[in-house]
């Protein structure tokens, strides 16, 4: 039977080991949490399994990924939340992609393509995210792409993109004097 001080100690570790997962930005091994609080592995793996265990319990938002070693996520179905919240990550050849939209919108998604090989697969990602729009050109054959709202938001740009492609073009021929 457990004593109420190993009780305590476990909560404890157990908070520990929380506060690590929730500090750190990727998943951690036992092992490596356990160093960096200086216990015994099997301690941390008994504190990652309740803290598992009082996570799913509780049916939270939350949850603790054990597939790469431990992490704690937003359960998958409130993803979407976050996803309006937070910032997303853009791989940098999307970033140049979406870099040359807002440079010259609006822009055909032809004459994108002719500028970014992959820019089919580019424009669905930043259209998904909510950084670009994708209309029907009058003839029908082609896209019109333009930044959004969120695109000024995530960059923390005042004005639109015109107004940014100005400031860039101004800076552009400071340099060359």
């Amino acid at each position: 039977m457990q004593t109420e001080e190993n009780s305590e100690m476990n909560n404890n570790l157990k908070a520990k080991v929380e506060a690590v997962l929730f500090v750190t930005a990727r998943a951690m091994q036992p092992l490596e949490i356990a160093e960096l609080l200086n216990v015994r592995e099997d301690e941390v793996e008994n504190a990652l399994l309740d803290l598992m265990f009082d996570y799913s319990s509780r049916e939270g938002a939350l949850e603790i990924d054990d597939e790469d070693g431990y992490i704690i996520q937003v359960r998958a179905e409130h993803l979407d939340i976050v996803e309006k919240l937070c910032p997303v990550d853009l791989k940098p050849a999307v970033l140049k992609t979406l870099t040359v939209i807002a440079l010259k919108e609006p822009i055909r998604q032809s004459a994108l393509k002719d500028l970014r090989s992959n820019a089919y697969e580019h424009v669905a990602e930043l259209v998904e995210k909510g950084l670009i729009s994708r209309t029907k050109d009058k003839n029908g054959r082609s896209y019109n792409l333009k930044t959004t709202p969120k695109f000024a938001e995530y960059f923390k740009l005042k004005g639109d993109a015109k107004t940014l492609a100005k400031l860039l073009d101004s800076n552009k021929e400071l340099k060359n004097l």
